[in-house]
């Protein structure tokens, strides 16, 4: 039962038997060594390819574990990883041999219908949101997956179904509760703690643990108009360049994405898509099903389909639907992503031979189509840092064989050095990011001005760079 955990400075440090016991007495939560029953389906998280060991688990209940780990970790100066939902790509939520700090067991959701008001627990997923909110008529900007993380994908912005009528998820934030490096709770909003609240809305997990987050939640649902579209994928040329046309009209209620895919044959899909390479094209209409039906008409007359399963639906089931085929610790993933300001030939024609390309049948080539709302929001409103790109791709590395990686994060390495060449590409979304390690030229990508300002606010909170395993920000010399 005994634990070996890294310091900040890489040194081991042995928790004895009788420490371990002294820890656990302390917590509601769980405390897990790798010796103890549920260890390795705990530490399990969404990228199958981080297969890491940490050297000790605490499974907190509330805001009081949450602070003792955190001061644990602070007395005996432990390496920490903080998992929220464990659905980061870059795997940034674990590490081999240190002390986790796992809020999956703080999935609270309390709505108040009348202010329009949602408290979030730090370890929710969307699908816990989306249950809660949808009761009400309600929702907030969440991610695409249900069993997305709230904490990371608020944290690092927040791309989803909603973002062209009500922004990312970091912007329907209103309030946070943190605890600081030091142990110290710190709620933060527009008026208290502004600094790190404005941090928290883009600059990812560098200045604490996020306990409890506080959203505005707009009106939609239970039912949406929910547009699927599935083309073959020798038409992509031809389709790209009719939704490209498209998506310069649409009003901010749509929010559409082009995917080029390879669908399975499974009961819920027409057989004419089975076992086929495909450029699936995809719009939600964030108001009544017979006005999406009306605004994406004209998206089923591109080509010639193999199939159209548009529909309306529940708003919930619009936004779990592709979570069977990202099933927790199922897949090996590397993920880059790059801003692109317009699909012009150049683009279409590197979409269009990497869609080709793909090593795998579960890698992804992904465009969300970005603007409307969250576009709207100033470059150093937040953390997220520059919006004003029309497009996101996405190049979604996924296989099933470890024997694979090698190969598999080369292709998606070499199609992203590509893509950083295009005329059309200006910055990275990190969400969508498969290196845990930056460097400047990184940070520059992806926050771009707002990098010193978020270095002071790092300072501020946490200037011994305690929170580090995440897409890092060293604090600013003093």
């Amino acid at each position: 039962m005994s634990a070996q955990i890294l310091t900040l400075d890489g040194e081991r440090q042995t928790l004895s038997d009788e420490t371990v016991e002294e820890i656990r007495a302390i917590f509601r939560g769980q405390v897990l060594t790798s010796d103890d029953l549920g260890y390795d389906d705990i530490r399990v998280v969404q990228n199958a390819m981080l297969d890491r060991r940490p050297g000790l688990i605490i499974r907190c209940t509330g805001t009081a574990d949450v602070v003792d780990a955190v001061s644990l970790a602070y007395k005996r100066d432990l390496l920490v990883a903080v998992r929220g939902g464990g659905h980061s790509i870059a795997g940034t939520c674990t590490a081999d041999d240190s002390l986790m700090i796992d809020l999956s067991m703080m999935r609270g959701v309390w709505v108040d219908p009348d202010q329009r008001r949602v408290r979030v627990a730090g370890g929710a997923t969307w699908g816990d949101v989306d249950r809660e909110t949808q009761l009400y008529g309600l929702a907030v900007p969440g991610g695409v997956v249900s069993t997305t993380g709230v904490a990371g994908l608020t944290l690092g912005g927040g791309i989803g179904w909603l973002h062209r009528k009500y922004g990312l998820a970091c912007d329907a934030l209103r309030a946070a509760e943190v605890v600081t490096a030091s142990g110290k709770i710190i709620r933060c909003d527009g008026t208290e703690h502004e600094d790190l609240f404005w941090a928290l809305r883009g600059g990812s997990g560098n200045f604490g643990v996020v306990v409890s987050f506080e959203f505005e939640a707009y009106p939609l649902g239970p039912m949406v108009w929910n547009s699927m579209i599935v083309h073959p994928v020798d038409a992509v040329t031809e389709v790209l360049s009719r939704w490209q046309d498209w998506t310069s009209t649409v009003p901010d209620e749509v929010t559409s994405r082009a995917l080029l895919w390879s669908l399975p044959d499974a009961p819920t899909l027409p057989p004419a898509v089975h076992n086929r390479d495909v450029l699936i094209t995809a719009a939600l209409y964030a108001g009544t099903p017979d006005e999406g039906q009306r605004a994406c008409r004209a998206l089923s007359g591109f080509g010639a389909p193999l199939a159209d399963m548009s529909q309306a639906r529940s708003y919930r089931t619009a936004q779990s639907s592709l979570d069977p085929f990202f099933p927790k610790g199922g897949l090996q993933s590397y993920w880059k992503s790059v801003y692109l300001d317009r699909l012009d030939e150049d683009a279409t024609t590197f979409v269009a031979r990497i869609s080709h390309d793909r090593p795998h049948p579960t890698t992804m080539v992904h465009l969300p189509l970005l603007g409307g709302a969250m576009s709207r929001v100033g470059t150093t409103e937040t953390a997220f840092g520059d919006r004003s790109a029309r497009y996101l791709l996405s190049i979604d590395g996924n296989w099933l064989d470890p024997a694979e990686d090698d190969a598999n994060i080369r292709w998606v390495r070499n199609a992203y050095g590509e893509a950083v060449r295009l005329r059309a590409a200006s910055g990275t979304y990190l969400n969508f990011g498969g290196d845990a390690d930056l460097d400047d030229a990184d940070r520059a990508r992806a926050w771009g001005r707002n990098v010193e300002r978020l270095r002071r606010v790092k300072r501020t909170y946490d200037p011994e760079n305690r929170f580090r395993l995440n897409p890092n920000i060293p604090p600013a010399e003093s």
